[in-house]
């Protein structure tokens, strides 16, 4: 679709061990959007989401917010090649248990 992109974000904060995946998860999950969320070596957590333009606005709002219990202090975003979203699926979490 003509309107649907790919986007990485990258969150900054206190992000790891406040639920903040499946946060992203569930609100990923509501807007239909494919692709995944998983904790980065770093501390930060990492998104790859493929949607519309639309969706993947809501999903930035939420991830700048973030679940209770969380501080975010940045979320650094990159537009990736349409073709990133070949082989995403319904989104998931990376390295849960």
């Amino acid at each position: 679709m003509a309107d649907e992109m790919v986007l990485h974000f990258l969150i900054q904060g206190r992000v790891q061990g406040v639920g903040f995946r499946w946060f992203v998860h569930r609100e990923a999950s509501d807007l239909n959007l494919r692709g995944w969320v998983r904790n980065t070596d770093d501390g930060d957590v990492e998104v790859v989401a493929s949607g519309t333009v639309e969706d993947l606005g809501e999903l930035r709002v939420s991830l700048r917010k973030g679940p209770r219990g969380s501080r975010v202090d940045r979320v650094i975003e990159h537009y990736l090649n349409e073709d990133e979203a070949d082989g995403l699926e319904s989104f998931r979490i990376e390295g849960a248990w």
